[in-house]
């Protein structure tokens, strides 16, 4: 039992993150927690090696559309996580109940982590080709996807920074008589906003 148990530990899945779970973001205390516990790993800052539409929706809530070639390449962090800590990531994210996707995406190093430690030696990178690795990422559910790229313009983000978060709002601060589905729902059909 315990071996298996070993075994499940080492099971990792990499993780791209773009927006409120990375470092110094509201979020990044689960992947903090994850660290601690041992059930999550940094990797190194990476980014999409396609054009992908970063987007803001409602409350500022970033959302990645899985519309490749739209918008630009997209920066974030990437970790390797454990079963465990996926399922944790999954609840956060809302993949049973329809906000998120848990989807594939390809991904080149930041040039500046070859030079610091980031990657090398921490975690063994499954490459196809030098740099660039296979992971998975949190999409927008497509039921609303391209709504979404529509309502900003068909315009994204590259990096989802301190400027995008002014106008965020936590999760325990936005109407809780409303599930997240009924906020993007209004979001979407609310008049532009100046």
């Amino acid at each position: 039992m315990v071996a298996e148990e070993r075994m499940q530990d080492e099971r990792r899945s990499l993780i791209f993150t773009y927006g409120t779970l990375k470092r110094g973001f509201s979020n990044h205390t689960l992947m903090q927690e994850l660290m601690r516990t041992g059930d999550a790993a940094f990797i190194g800052t990476v980014r999409t090696t396609e054009n992908y539409p970063l987007v803001c929706g409602p409350y500022r809530v970033p959302f990645l559309l899985d519309i490749p070639g739209c918008g630009q390449r997209v920066h974030g962090e990437l970790y390797a996580v454990s079963i465990k800590g996926l399922a944790r990531m999954d609840e956060l994210e809302g993949t049973s109940r329809g906000h998120y996707e848990r989807l594939p995406i390809l991904l080149e190093l930041e040039p500046r982590d070859n030079a610091d430690g980031g990657i090398s030696g921490a975690f063994s990178m499954p490459c196809g080709a030098e740099g660039l690795t296979s992971a998975e990422a949190y999409y927008a559910h497509r039921s609303y996807a391209m709504e979404l790229w529509m309502k900003n313009g068909r315009k994204g983000l590259n990096a989802y920074t301190e400027r995008e978060t002014k106008g965020y709002v936590k999760r325990k601060d936005r109407p809780q008589h409303l599930t997240f589905l009924d906020h993007i729902q209004h979001f979407l059909s609310s008049p532009p906003s100046d």
